[in-house]
C-alpha cells in the first residue's frame, strides 16, 4: 500500500493515503512536520507566502504564509484564486475519439412510444400540481401498494411526484420557467412509460394545464380533490384511476436495446480529496465506455466545474455548445451575486475534513466524473437532451436538487460517487453508489455498491474500477441487479430547484 498519492509532475503537494503521524519520512528527503488526516495534503517543496499551492497540474490557491517541506496543509492555509474567465474560451482543441471500447453495446430496456430515451423501470408515477396534496396521496399510495401493485408483478414499483411547488410562488417570474419544467418534464419521465396521473387540488397557481398540458387535462388522467365529495370519494378516485394505469403499465416488457437508447447521470456527494483520484475517475472511463459504446451521460453541478470551466469547453464539439456552456456559468455567477455570495459557499464541513481545502480543488476532483469524451451539447437546469454522447447539464450542486433537475432530463439510472458517505437515493430510478475509499465500504457494506478505493491504494488502476463500474451500471439499467439505495427504498424527497420568488 503505496503512503501517498501524487497527481501530476508540477504538483507541489500530495495527499497521504492513510493517518500519519508526524515525523515520519513519508518519501525520500521530506519528513512529515505535523500529523496529517487521511486525504490531506502535505507540501513537497518549502513554499512562500503568497505562493502557488498546485494539484491536479493546477493553482488551488495562495498560501497566506510561508509553508514548509512536509507541513500539512488545510483550507485555513489558502486564498481563493480568481474564477476564470468564460469570455472567448477555447473550443474543440482537447476532442478524442480514442474512447476505451465498451465491452457491451446493448442491455436489457423498456422502448417508449414518445421515441425518447428508453426505461430501466417500469413505474407508476403520479404527479401532483401543488404540495397541498400531498397527505392524501401518501395514504393513496400506501394503499395501491398493498391493495393493487401485487395484481401486476411486471410493473415494479409506485410512485408519488410531491414536491414544494405548485402554490403561493411567483408564477410568471421569469425564473419560475425552471421548476416549472422541471415538473413537466419528470411527468413524462421515460421509467412512466407514456402513462400520465395527476391529483391536483383544484385552487393552485400550477394549474393541470401548465403541468402537463390541456389536452392531456382529461378524467382519464386528473384527479382533482375538492371535485371529491370526502376523503373516501378522493381515495376512491385515485384507487380507480391507478388501477387502469397500472393494467397498461403491467403490459410493458424489456427487450434488448442498443446503448444510445441509455442516458445515464453522473453525480457526486460529500466529496473528499480522493475523489478526483479514485471514484469520479472511474467513473469518468465508465462514462467513455458508455458514450463509445453509443449511450449518452450527463454531468452537472455548476460551481463544482466553475473553476474548470475552460477544460470542458476544450471538449465542447463547435461554438455553440462553447457558448451555451459560457451562458450558463454567467447566469449562475450572477445569481450567486443576487444572493450576496460566490462559488467559495461551496465546500461543506465534511468537504473540508475529507482533504478538500477549497472549490477549486474540489472542481478539479468533480469535472473527473465526466472523462475524457467531446462535448455534445450543454443544457439548461431541467432541459431534455437532443444529442447524443457527453452532456453538461447545467443544475445545483446541491445532490438534492441536482438529483431531480437530472431526472427531468430524463436519466434512467445515476452513479453517484462519494467520500465521506450519503444515503442518498432517489424514487424515479436507480442510483449506483461508488465511494473513493475503502474505509468508506467497510463502514457501510450495504449502502456503497462500489469501492474504487483500491485506485488509492494502488492495488487497481482506473480501467479495472471505471470496467467494473460499466458494466454494473448495464446491469442495473437491465433489472438484473439492484443497487442498495433501491434494495433498501432509500428515497429522497424532490427538491425541486426554484430561484424564483415566493409569494
Amino acid at each position: 500500500m503505496r503512503d501517498y498519492v501524487k497527481l501530476t509532475e508540477r504538483d507541489n503537494v500530495a495527499v497521504v493515503t492513510h493517518d500519519t503521524k508526524a515525523g515520519v519520512e513519508i518519501m525520500p528527503g521530506i519528513i512529515t512536520l505535523d500529523e496529517i488526516p487521511q486525504a490531506h495534503k502535505f507540501a513537497l517543496v518549502d513554499i512562500p507566502k503568497n505562493g502557488e499551492i498546485i494539484r491536479y497540474g493546477v493553482v488551488l490557491g495562495y498560501a497566506l504564509d510561508e509553508i514548509k517541506k512536509g507541513a500539512w496543509i488545510n483550507e485555513h492555509m489558502l486564498r481563493l484564486p480568481v474564477s476564470p474567465s468564460v469570455d472567448n474560451m477555447p473550443f474543440g482543441v482537447n476532442i478524442r475519439r480514442d474512447l476505451p471500447e465498451a465491452p457491451r453495446k446493448t442491455f436489457l430496456g423498456y422502448k417508449n412510444p414518445d421515441g425518447f430515451y428508453a426505461g430501466t423501470r417500469n413505474i407508476l408515477g403520479i404527479q401532483t400540481t401543488v404540495q397541498c396534496v400531498q397527505g392524501v396521496l401518501d395514504v393513496a399510495v400506501e394503499r395501491i401498494k398493498k391493495e393493487l401493485l401485487p395484481k401486476y408483478p411486471n410493473v415494479d414499483d409506485v410512485t408519488a411526484v410531491t414536491h414544494a411547488y405548485g402554490c403561493g410562488v411567483a408564477i410568471k417570474a421569469p425564473n419560475a420557467k425552471f421548476p416549472i419544467r422541471a415538473l413537466q418534464n419528470i411527468a413524462r419521465h421515460p421509467n412512466f412509460g407514456g402513462q400520465l396521473m395527476v391529483v391536483s387540488l383544484g385552487c393552485e397557481k400550477l394549474t393541470v394545464d401548465m403541468l402537463v398540458g390541456e389536452e392531456n387535462n382529461t378524467p382519464d388522467n386528473v384527479v382533482v380533490l375538492q371535485d371529491c365529495k370526502g376523503f373516501e370519494a378522493m381515495m376512491n378516485a385515485i384507487m380507480s384511476m391507478a388501477e387502469k394505469k397500472l393494467q397498461i403499465l403491467n403490459q410493458r416488457r424489456r427487450e434488448e436495446l442498443p446503448l444510445s437508447e441509455l442516458l445515464i447521470g453522473m453525480q457526486c456527494g460529500g466529496s473528499d480529496a480522493f475523489s478526483g483520484v479514485s471514484a469520479n475517475p472511474s467513473a469518468g472511463y465508465a462514462a467513455d465506455m458508455l458514450v463509445q459504446g453509443g449511450a449518452t451521460v450527463m454531468f452537472s453541478e455548476v460551481t463544482e466545474v466553475r473553476d474548470g470551466v475552460h477544460l470542458i469547453a476544450e471538449r465542447c464539439i463547435n461554438s455553440e455548445v462553447r457558448d451555451k456552456l459560457a451562458n450558463e456559468m454567467r447566469w449562475y455567477d450572477e445569481y450567486l451575486r443576487e444572493g450576496e455570495v460566490d462559488r467559495s459557499a461551496n465546500p461543506t464541513p465534511g468537504n473540508k475534513k475529507g482533504g478538500l481545502s477549497n472549490i477549486v480543488e474540489k472542481a478539479m476532483g468533480s469535472i473527473a466524473k465526466s472523462g475524457t469524451s467531446p462535448i455534445v451539447e450543454v443544457l439548461s437546469p431541467a432541459e431534455r437532451p437532443t444529442k447524443h454522447g457527453m452532456i453538461y447539464a447545467a443544475t445545483p450542486a446541491s445532490d438534492i436538487v441536482c438529483g431531480p433537475c437530472q431526472l427531468a432530463s430524463g436519466i434512467g439510472l445515476q452513479v453517484f460517487m462519494t467520500g465521506r458517505g450519503t444515503p442518498y437515493g432517489l424514487a424515479i430510478a436507480p442510483v449506483i453508489k461508488v465511494c473513493s475509499r475503502n474505509e468508506m465500504k467497510e463502514q457501510w457494506p450495504d449502502i456503497i455498491d462500489i469501492s474504487a478505493g483500491s485506485v488509492v491504494t494502488g492495488e487497481k488502476n482506473i480501467s479495472d474500477v471505471g470496467t467494473e463500474i460499466f458494466n454494473f451500471i448495464l446491469d442495473v439499467a437491465s433489472g438484473i441487479k439492484k443497487p442498495y439505495a433501491e434494495k433498501y427504498n432509500l428515497h429522497n424527497y424532490l427538491c425541486i430547484f426554484n430561484p424564483a420568488p415566493i409569494t
